[in-house]
């Protein structure tokens, strides 16, 4: 028998283990502020009996030391119902460490491997046990990297637009720090003759353009029908993303690199985006991620979910203000090669929780994943 949330007999999470893993890249990427040939995976693993959840975020093998040393004992011992009573005992712990960044990835990471555990324990998918709106989510194809050269971004948007049927696409611009608008809109208008004209393009400068520069770079590539400009300046600078925002028709995103609920509040407040992006494996993980939500959701915009598309899919679904989840090819990759389970993004959408298996629905690969660990 089930045994009852919040009842005396409630399953308690006995341990907390975490390990990482490093993957090559299969090509050079980059975006306009950073390039990396190489993706670190932290993978956390909440344990209640013979039952296991797993939760991860990408950053530092250094994040699985601050599960270690700060986080596993503060939720080790408490009932496995009780997520958010987590979430919010490791947020008061790491105060003095210092809550953004790093320790919120790993805060993250752990609250999402707790999600997981109650819903394996109650043989529930996800998104059964957080209520879904709309079981299929929309996904768009990201990557394009800057280091790509013409015929491997090519390659790679056919593919979603044409092979996999997704219609909307990103490729990121910005390149050298902003440094290269002739081949920003020698890509997009590359991109544009790739997909055709019935898929959506998406750029991403990741916060390379100076306020002016992301204006000028805007209305130059209008004529190509971009409708998605994510972080055209950096996301600490609100009033500029504003400002951006008031002169381009297409919807501008930022909010990836948000790791509390207030620096939600501020973009929100700022009119700094169209579509406020949120990436559960940084802000505070599933608990985090659909607070945010439900923030946007009051100010009256839509949420999309930022790379990391396993961790999403299911709470995604769960919101009545979802625009689309980021089908990132750098963290699609990896979760294919280390984890069963994954999603099919045929036909631009992902349905998760279909197949019936519990919690998020992934399943270490240890054959395959052994090669890569590093911790």
């Amino acid at each position: 028998m089930t045994p009852r949330p919040g009842g005396a007999d409630a399953p308690l999470v006995d341990r907390v283990e975490t390990a990482v893993y490093t993957v090559p890249t299969d090509a050079p990427e980059g975006d306009g502020t950073l390039a990396w040939d190489e993706t670190t995976l932290v993978l956390v693993t909440a344990v209640s009996g013979r039952t296991r959840g797993l939760g991860h975020t990408y950053g530092a093998p250094a994040t699985a030391a601050v599960v270690d040393q700060l986080l596993a004992g503060v939720v080790t011992g408490r009932s496995a119902w009780d997520v958010p009573a987590a979430n919010e005992a490791m947020s008061r712990a790491v105060r003095n460490a210092g809550r953004p960044g790093l320790v919120a990835q790993a805060l993250s990471a752990v609250d999402i491997a707790l999600w997981d555990l109650k819903a394996r324990l109650l043989d529930l998918p996800l998104t059964r046990l957080l209520g879904a709106t709309d079981p299929a989510v929309p996904v768009y194809g990201s990557g394009g990297f800057t280091p790509y050269d013409d015929a491997r971004q090519d390659r790679q948007l056919r593919d979603w637009a044409q092979t996999l049927g997704i219609a909307r696409v990103k490729i990121k611009i910005g390149g050298r720090r902003g440094r290269e608008e002739h081949r920003d809109l020698h890509r997009i208008a590359a991109a544009r003759r790739s997909i055709g004209d019935t898929t959506e393009l998406y750029v991403d400068a990741n916060g390379a353009y100076t306020r002016k520069q992301a204006v000028r770079v805007a209305r130059a590539f209008e004529e190509h029908g971009v409708t998605w400009y994510e972080e055209p300046v950096s996301s600490d600078d609100p009033a500029g993303l504003a400002q951006v925002k008031a002169a381009t028709t297409a919807d501008v995103a930022a909010g990836e690199y948000g790791y509390t609920l207030p620096y939600f509040w501020h973009m929100v407040t700022a009119g700094a985006v169209d579509c406020l992006q949120a990436d559960a494996t940084r802000c505070g993980g599933i608990t985090g991620w659909l607070r945010a939500a439900a923030l946007a959701e009051a100010a009256g915009l839509d949420i999309s979910g930022h790379c990391a598309p396993h961790v999403h899919a299911h709470a995604a679904a769960a919101v009545p203000n979802l625009r689309h989840l980021e089908w990132f090819h750098d963290h699609v990759r990896v979760e294919d090669m280390l984890f069963d389970g994954v999603l099919d993004p045929a036909g631009g959408t992902v349905s998760p929780g279909a197949s019936g298996a519990p919690g998020h629905g992934l399943e270490p690969r240890p054959g395959a994943a052994e090669r890569y660990r590093v911790r």
